[in-house]
């Protein structure tokens, strides 16, 4: 029975490639315009089919690259960030299925959720995820990441 299984999603698999017009790549790796540069990884990858959009984790550096040292403004430009590499890929916020938020200070969590209601659909947020870190950057007082996925 397992094996069944098995071999029915290697068939479903091989109906979904060979459905996918020839050409098309099955990755995307796009770096939008105003999301900083990154340094070993790619802001956003796109793949098909099925159209799953995967967004690295956002910090809250401007588009010019300055870090401001207040929450609020981090959390913004965090979500400016996310919707830079969700247009990008095609995609926008309503698209988004999972979200994970990385805070060095949960003291922090009401004015992420403030800041968050401008951008996440609150009638129908996405499956979410909130973990207090240590993050790698200087300054970083949380980092967002994001997966979308997009109907064809």
């Amino acid at each position: 029975m397992q094996i069944d299984r098995i071999l029915s999603g290697f068939v479903l698999a091989g109906v979904l490639a060979a459905a996918t017009p020839p050409g098309t790549p099955m990755k995307q790796f796009l770096n939008p315009e105003g999301v900083p540069k990154p340094t070993g990884w790619t802001q956003v990858v796109s793949s098909r089919p099925g159209r799953m959009i995967f967004v690295s984790g956002q910090g809250g550096a401007s588009s010019d690259g300055r870090l401001p040292e207040d929450f609020a403004s981090q959390a913004r430009n965090t979500y400016e960030n996310i919707r830079r590499c969700l247009t990008a890929a095609g995609a926008k916020f309503e698209d988004i299925v999972k979200i994970n938020y990385y805070l060095t200070d949960l003291a922090n969590t009401a004015e992420l959720r403030r800041v968050r209601a401008d951008y996440v659909n609150q009638s129908a947020p996405p499956a979410s995820t909130l973990v207090q870190a240590g993050l790698v950057g200087k300054g970083m007082l949380l980092e967002v990441e994001a997966i979308a996925m997009v109907r064809e």
